[in-house]
This record gives structure tokens, C-alpha cells and sequence, in this order.
């Protein structure tokens, strides 16, 4: 897939991704009140590796084979979980607050960096780690009044996520992205559809309508964070998906009447420079390999 340099598509294509990622993670949680979150998450799958196979049936077999299928695995995994954990602690808490602990994911991949990358991480990324650190616990305010464990359903989720980008770094330079699109679908579907005998009722007709809505949602905002990463770099784009908490806080809102109070909202401002600050050093590291 031939790459063509578009900043500022790219930069619309990231945006407005969140926006369906919000929507999307919306109907989520009000469905996640009537319905198992299992089945929630297997029927989101199985629309999405339906849309993922439509795009993906005119590839020769030849450029959609995995060269790494062990990794494609864990990473169908990982994401599957993160997807899985989140409704899990959306269901009980605001949708800014789980908004903002999901921006933990930028810091947990400078950790994971190390061990599964063998990255030197400065005292500068460290920094920016701990302060972002900080910025979750201000979030979820442990030993107060104000914590709800359910924030640790997001934290899970949110080192789901990082698993799956760090290994989706891995696999870039040998597999075609429609190849990780295929494969994560097909392996959340196949690991959900395991489950659905121990937790499936018969959705309402609405149920229907809303999962198949939340399945064509996040295939589509998936596909629209592929097509962005296709006109700008990651460093780029990587500020724009903090305009997520905005839609989410939107979100909730319009739908649940939810707004973030005073701690949620500060936690989130550190998070969120921490994060930027730590897209800046990706930079800056990334044109210093290019000079060297």
C-alpha cells in the first residue's frame, strides 16, 4: 500500500477516528447495563472481521500471509482484551474518566519498549512517565472517597493496548496492514466465539441494531487510524488522539448526563502533556536515527 505524504488529511483522518471511537464506546456502555459484555464485544467482532474480509478479498494470498503469525496472535489478543477490559470499566465509571485513563497506553509503550524493543529509555521519557503516572492517580484517587476499582479494568485494558502496539511496531516492517487488520478480527472473533455458550442471551431487536452499529463503528474508526498513519507519521498524529476526551466527555454527557469533575479533569491535563512530551521525544529520537 503505496504511501502519499497528506498532513493534513491525515491529521482529519485521526480526528475524526476518535470521534467514531467515542460514539462507538458509547453505545458500548449503554448496552453493557442489558447485555453480557462478552457477547457485546463477540458480535462487534464478527461484524468486524466480516467488513476487514470484504476489504481484504481481492489480496493475493501471497501479501495477506503472515510472516510472524505468533505475534499476529498475541496481537489479536491483546487487542481483543483491551476492547473486552474497557467496557468492563466504562460500564461503571464516567466516560471521561475512562477516556483518560486509556491515555495511559503512550506511557505504558515507553516501558514495555525496553524489554520487548530493547529501547534505552532518557531520564527525559522517565519523567514523563512518572508524571503521567501521577496524572492516573489524580484520576482515580485511590484511598478516597472518589475511587471506583473499576479504573483498574481500564489500566488492564490500557496495557492491552500498548501489548498491541508495541508488537504492531514488530511486525510493521514484514506484514501488510491489511494482514493485522484480517488477523486481529478473525482472532478476537474466533477467542470470543469460545465464550459465548457460558454467557449468551437472544439480543432485543434494538440490541441487535446498536451491537451491529458499535461493530461497523470500530471497524470503520480502525480503518480510518490506518488510512491517517498512510499520510502522516505517527509522531504527527499522536497529539490529536487526546481530542478523544473531548467527544467522550461530550459523550457522556449527552447520553448519560456524566460530567468530569475538578480531579478528573487535572488528572487527565497531566496525562495528556505527559503523553504529548513523550510523542516530542519519539520525534526528536526518530531524526536522530535518520541523521545517524
Amino acid at each position: 500500500m503505496a504511501q502519499t505524504e497528506d498532513p493534513i488529511r491525515g491529521i482529519a483522518l485521526s480526528v475524526g477516528a476518535t470521534v467514531v471511537f467515542a460514539t462507538a464506546d458509547s453505545i458500548a456502555k449503554y448496552l453493557s447495563v442489558s447485555m453480557p459484555i462478552i457477547e457485546i464485544a463477540w458480535i462487534r467482532y464478527v461484524v468486524f472481521f466480516a467488513m476487514a474480509a470484504v476489504l481484504a478479498r481481492r489480496t493475493p494470498w501471497g501479501v495477506l500471509r503472515p510472516r510472524n503469525p505468533k505475534l499476529q496472535l498475541l496481537r489479536g489478543l491483546a487487542v481483543t482484551g483491551s476492547s473486552v477490559l474497557f467496557v468492563f470499566g466504562v460500564r461503571q465509571m464516567p466516560m471521561a474518566e475512562a477516556a483518560a485513563i486509556s491515555f495511559l497506553s503512550p506511557l505504558l509503550i515507553t516501558i514495555l519498549s525496553i524489554p520487548l524493543l530493547k529501547e534505552v529509555v532518557g531520564i527525559r521519557r522517565w519523567a514523563a512517565v512518572i508524571a503521567g503516572m501521577i496524572g492516573v492517580l489524580v484520576v482515580i484517587r485511590p484511598g478516597t472517597n472518589g475511587f471506583q476499582p473499576a479504573a483498574f479494568w481500564g489500566i488492564a485494558s490500557a496495557f492491552c493496548w500498548s501489548t498491541a502496539l508495541i508488537i504492531t511496531r514488530k511486525v510493521a516492517s514484514s506484514d501488510d496492514p491489511r494482514t493485522t487488520i484480517l488477523f486481529s478480527a478473525g482472532i478476537g472473533a474466533l477467542a470470543l466465539t469460545t465464550m459465548m455458550p457460558f454467557v449468551a442471551v437472544w439480543p432485543t431487536p434494538g440490541q441487535w441494531a446498536l451491537t451491529g452499529l458499535l461493530g461497523v463503528l470500530s471497524s470503520v474508526g480502525q480503518w480510518m487510524m490506518v488510512l491517517a498513519l498512510r499520510h502522516a507519521g505517527a509522531s504527527l498524529l499522536a497529539p490529536f488522539s487526546y481530542t478523544q476526551l473531548i467527544w467522550a466527555t461530550a459523550a457522556g454527557y449527552i447520553v448519560f448526563n456524566n460530567l468530569p469533575d475538578h480531579w478528573t479533569l487535572a488528572g487527565a491535563a497531566i496525562i495528556i502533556a505527559s503523553g504529548l512530551y513523550t510523542a516530542h521525544r519519539e520525534r526528536v529520537r526518530a531524526q536522530q536515527r535518520a541523521a545517524a
